[in-house]
This record gives C-alpha cells, structure tokens and sequence, in this order.
C-alpha cells in the first residue's frame, strides 16, 4: 500500500476487535481511525488516532441500525478512509457497504467462530469486498473469491 493511505478499522466491541487488533502489523505505519460499538473500548484503541463509537446494533432491532447507519454515514463523509478493515459484526457490515459507495477498498476477515459458513455480516460483504479472508481452509474452498491466510487466533 501506498504510504498515504487512510485506513478505517471498524470491529464490534469483543471477539471481533480482538481478531481485528491481532492484525496492527498489516497498517502499521499508516494513518489509521476506529469504529466500535461500546466505549469500553476506546481507551485501548486511542493509539489509533481517532476513535469513534457508534453504538450496538442487529438485525433484531431495526430502528438500532438505522441509528448506527446515520452515525456510520457521518463517519465516512468526515473521514473518506482509502480502505477500510473489519471483521464485522453488524457496524464493520454498514462500514463496508458505506465504504464501497464512497470509493474505499474493502478488507473482510471472517470471524474465527464460523466454522461450517460465512458469518452473516460476511455472507453480504463478500460481494463487494475486494479481499475477503476465512480463517477457516475449508470455507475459504466453499466460495469463489474467499483467501485462506490462516487462524488469527
């Protein structure tokens, strides 16, 4: 990657952060900014430059999503990342698709805990992601363009 880019990192609270921080060594030197969903975390993500948190949604609850939509949308028009990384769940899914509108490059990594499919967040990312990573062998030979590159944890 060029020196210049601008790389948004964007992982629910949890599980899916703590995959999506084993990566540091793949933006290192970069300008980087973070998306999370629980404030608890923002502390630990501050060497990141910016954090910001836009709260918990699912598919459950559907006025929760389109208030992290309109959170995430302002995000992107502020910040216009060049890539953006996720490992999902739900806010690195509305990232993702907000991302890819607006020009940016689309990195997936699935979480480690799908290992019979694709996560659903997964499941509707993979169209548009411009690497899409399992960490599961077999799931990676399931689908068409899905990468192997092994466990993160």
């Amino acid at each position: 990657m060029p020196k210049c880019v601008k790389i948004c990192l964007v992982a629910s609270a949890g599980g899916h952060l703590t995959q999506l921080l084993r990566l540091e060594s793949g933006w290192n030197g970069h300008s980087t900014f973070c998306v999370t969903t629980s404030n608890v975390v923002q502390e630990k993500l501050q060497k990141y430059r910016k954090v910001h948190v836009v709260g918990e949604c699912n598919r459950q609850h559907l006025l929760k999503v389109l208030l992290v939509s309109i959170r995430c949308i302002r995000i992107i028009l502020k910040e216009r990342p060049d890539v953006i990384i996720s490992t999902g769940a739900a806010v690195g899914c509305i990232m993702c698709f907000l991302g890819k509108v607006t020009g940016a490059k689309i990195v997936w990594v699935d979480s480690i805990t799908n290992v019979n499919k694709l996560s659903l967040s997964g499941r509707l990312v993979w169209h548009i992601a411009d690497l899409f990573l399992s960490q599961w062998q077999q799931l990676a030979e399931q689908y068409k363009n899905i990468e192997y590159a092994g466990k993160i944890i």
